[in-house]
């Protein structure tokens, strides 16, 4: 983009910002998409450009035009001023945490998790010799109460993982920096494009880009963003870590992210139209989706986010896992899997066990559903015909 154009895109709607952000034809003969640069040496002209690293690109950890383009659209979405990426969303989730946390810490997580980010926690945090709390992701601005003079970091996610609780971001913000404790948040669900976390008091914003911006299920991809305020330490611990992203993903994420909002938008509305019919359907106990008025959070949420993606809950009217395991064992269209938000619906039958507070679902056994691309009117008859197999209807 020229000077004059990247002045224009600040009052472009966020799909044209998508489409045009981190492209810059004129510094690339014309082309549209920049290049894909495999780099890891970089070649300086003299001794002193070197010696004081006077130039743009240093080495291959360090950043290419590849990765830049796909970081400034990224920052775009979320006001950041600055993001890197890395090779998974795990590793967005263990980079910053290992950035901003030392030994002696305490630190604060939503029980409801990403469970990986659980593991991290217990395994290699606690071995490093941090408290790690683990607290009611309803907890709110009461969240003050479990803060303490050596609280580092409050970790969020919302919604939680599987069970899809809806955190008062503004809130738990507020109470921890009075206490100047870092808020991070794995914001993988609703993307910068349905929550755009940096305006609401979050410190550093994760995201697996495996996830919707990708969307075609073929990468693995993880960014992290970060305010004034964090990041430069971000960014200096990104490099000592050298935990840099793979150019071909990194390319791939970039073209996948230009259609983004047109596919999170149907994905939006498919997902809405299954939830609403799960909720009516007799084999059904439960529905988590924060959409639907049902939801015990639909307030919080419909107060801070500009839409839902197509990941959400519902609970089978069962608490026998065979019966269950019928049922899942018999969808042909939608596939059994792990990941989501990719173009293909998924299921998974969740485990909560390692809950210790947020357990949450009421009865019955629950199936994280990743609605796709597909006609919904095709989804409900798989589940209808699974249902039938697993003996949940006639």
């Amino acid at each position: 983009m020229s000077e004059t154009k990247a002045d224009q895109a600040k009052v472009y709607q966020q799909d044209t910002k998508l489409t045009h952000t981190g492209n810059h034809p004129d510094a690339y003969h014309g082309f549209v998409n920049p290049p894909v640069v495999h780099a890891s040496t970089v070649l300086y002209p003299d001794y002193d450009t070197m010696k004081n690293r006077k130039q743009k690109y240093t080495y291959g950890t360090r950043g290419t035009p590849t990765t830049d383009a796909l970081c400034e659209v990224i920052d775009e979405m979320e006001g950041s001023a600055g993001t890197v990426l890395v090779p998974s969303g795990l590793a967005a989730i263990t980079i910053p945490l290992l950035a901003f946390v030392k030994s002696g810490d305490h630190i604060l997580v939503l029980d409801s998790c990403y469970g990986p980010t659980r593991e991290f926690c217990d395994d290699v945090l606690v071995r490093m010799g941090v408290d790690v709390e683990y607290y009611d992701p309803l907890i709110g601005a009461g969240i003050a109460e479990l803060l303490k003079d050596n609280t580092s970091v409050v970790f969020t996610e919302s919604p939680g993982s599987n069970t899809f609780e809806v955190q008062d971001i503004p809130a738990i913000c507020k109470a921890a920096h009075e206490r100047n404790a870092i808020v991070m948040i794995d914001n993988t669900w609703a993307t910068p494009l349905y929550f755009k976390s940096l305006d609401y008091g979050v410190d550093i914003s994760i995201h697996a880009l495996t996830k919707y911006p990708a969307g075609h299920s073929d990468l693995v991809l993880g960014s992290v963003s970060a305010n004034e305020r964090c990041w430069k330490q971000l960014h200096r611990h990104h490099g000592i870590m050298g935990c840099c992203a793979s150019p071909d993903d990194t390319y791939l994420t970039l073209r996948g992210i230009r259609s983004m909002g047109v596919r999170i938008r149907e994905h939006e509305k498919n997902a809405i139209e299954m939830a609403k019919w799960l909720e009516d359907h007799p084999a059904i106990a439960s529905v988590l989706h924060p959409a639907l008025p049902s939801h015990p959070q639909h307030e919080i949420w419909k107060r801070d986010f500009k839409g839902s993606t197509g990941l959400f809950g519902f609970t089978l009217k069962t608490d026998d896992m065979e019966k269950a395991a019928r049922f899942y064992d018999a969808l042909e269209l939608i596939g059994r899997g792990y990941s989501w938000a990719g173009y293909e619906s998924l299921a998974v039958l969740v485990n909560l066990s390692d809950r210790k507070i947020a357990k949450g679902t009421g009865d019955g056994i629950l199936v994280r559903l990743n609605v796709g691309l597909e006609d919904p009117a095709d989804l409900k008859a798989d589940i209808t015909q699974a249902l039938r197999a697993g003996g949940f209807t006639n």
